[in-house]
């Protein structure tokens, strides 16, 4: 390590009924501890991107820690769960459940960066089915898609991956999925297209 050398984190305000809210004490912290000159940068995946010298890492996550913020690495690693405003209440939609998921989600070395959705109810008013993994709670149940598209001249729907699956299910089915990724992938092999060329017979197989 060098002096003067910068990385990026990812900075998020955790899952909560109302969406990703970033509060007057959040944004402050922020801009104290990483000074005027810092770089940050709002992503499409409701995390921000901040450039901080790398020696104080670990003091700069324990202040934002502090604060309730959480943070994620930046990069190649599957994003924070991007989960919807839990409009249903947040027992009926989830939020424990997606919180439980985005601990066990979040910050994975993946082959390209993975986009993983969460939607408390049918409304999907957090598009799960324009990421690569899309979590859809249906009652007492949630249906998984994988695949989604979001982006360029060919976008693209997920594809039901899993129906009915129980709460119990819904983590262990998800890292399978992004464990074989891992494994399986061809370089920085997208996750559409490695569903494309693995099949999504074979990946169901996987993950049962």
């Amino acid at each position: 390590m060098k002096m003067g050398e910068t990385l990026l984190i990812a900075v998020s305000p955790g899952i909560q009924v109302g969406g990703a809210l970033f509060t007057p004490k959040h944004l402050q912290t922020i801009g104290a501890v990483v000074g005027e000159e810092a770089r940050i940068e709002m992503t499409t995946f409701k995390q921000l991107y901040v450039e901080i010298p790398v020696e104080r890492r670990e003091s700069i996550q324990a202040e934002l820690e502090l604060v309730g913020l959480e943070v994620y690495p930046a990069g190649f690693v599957s994003k924070s769960l991007i989960a919807c405003n839990f409009c249903k209440g947040a027992e009926e939609a989830g939020v424990e459940i997606a919180r439980t998921l985005n601990q066990a989600i979040a910050g994975i070395e993946t082959p390209t960066p993975l986009k993983i959705g969460y939607a408390g109810c049918a409304l999907g008013t957090s598009e799960p089915l324009f990421k690569d993994i899309g979590v859809v709670k249906m009652r007492n149940t949630f249906d998984i898609y994988v695949g989604g598209e979001p982006r360029g001249i060919k976008v693209a729907a997920a594809q039901l991956f899993m129906s009915g699956l129980s709460e119990e299910q819904l983590v262990p089915v998800i890292l399978r999925i992004i464990d074989y990724y891992k494994t399986e992938a061809k370089g920085k092999e997208k996750f559409s297209k490695f569903i494309g060329r693995v099949t999504l017979e074979t990946l169901q197989q996987i993950a049962a």
